[in-house]
């Protein structure tokens, strides 16, 4: 049973949702958003800790982790989950600046956020885990990780690295005790893909743009917590997922012509 888990991102969304699934398993859960409000909210509902910090900087991170475990208790679960993504700019993929939110160089608050982020984390509590033989460490990717993000260079990019740090991780660690999972969900009906928090909707994101199979956070929670228990690595919340990695790793040029031609069909 996990007792103490750290989710960053946690004031929103999917984050949310783990964080609420979680307090209802037993755990103590510390809420942690750049959004401190937000994640006063979550930790008020479900009798947890809030803390409002930018996962983005190092030495936040590492506080965090050692005010938790001299305040609180040791880290059973540590969730990266914070994540951001800006769409591509007027230059396309090359562009520094974002679209749908304007950023003055979308790669690297993507790299820091996306990537860094998860690094800083795992670099502050797996020591820590070794020493108690064992923890786990989930960070949340995306399908576009694994495939691609139309529209979105560096949230691609990135979310790629995040898989293959993880890799490494379970790689590393998984003999230690450390169970180590990567999740690599499509779409989820919460702000990153254009949709209100508690819309209860499973249509109507990426400004209707035409969506495989949008669901709803707390679905995607109860896949993540499941599997992750299990001790699964790779977790695909959508099923149709892993039927796209076959199609892309089978013919490679035949799927880049695919994702050409559903490019021109979204920019029409």
């Amino acid at each position: 049973m996990v007792k103490l888990a750290v989710v960053t991102g946690g004031g929103h969304g999917i984050g949310r949702a783990l964080c609420r699934r979680l307090a209802r398993d037993g755990a103590r859960v510390v809420v942690v958003d750049i959004d401190g409000e937000a994640a006063d909210t979550v930790a008020t509902e479900i009798g947890g800790v809030a803390r409002q910090l930018d996962v983005s900087d190092e030495v936040s991170i590492e506080t965090l982790v050692d005010e938790v475990e001299d305040q609180i208790g040791p880290i059973d679960m540590f969730i990266s989950n914070a994540g951001v993504g800006f769409g591509d700019g007027p230059s396309g993929a090359i562009s520094p600046e974002g679209g749908m939110l304007p950023v003055d160089d979308r790669w690297s608050i993507s790299w820091d956020v996306n990537v860094m982020a998860q690094v800083y984390a795992a670099r502050a509590v797996i020591p820590r885990m070794l020493r108690r033989d064992g923890g786990y460490i989930i960070n949340i990717a995306s399908a576009a990780g694994l495939l691609s993000q139309i529209g979105d260079a560096a949230y691609s990019a990135t979310k790629h690295a995040s898989v293959g740090f993880t890799e490494s991780l379970a790689i590393n660690y998984g003999d230690d005790g450390i169970r180590v999972s990567v999740v690599c969900p499509q779409a989820v009906a919460t702000r990153m893909i254009g949709m209100a928090d508690d819309s209860n909707a499973t249509e109507g994101g990426f400004n209707g743009n035409e969506v495989d199979g949008i669901l709803k956070a707390e679905e995607v929670a109860d896949i993540i917590v499941d599997q992750a228990l299990e001790g699964r690595f790779m977790i695909l919340t959508h099923p149709q997922v892993t039927t796209y990695i076959q199609r892309k790793t089978g013919d490679y040029d035949r799927w880049i012509a695919g994702m050409r031609k559903f490019r021109r069909s979204l920019a029409k």
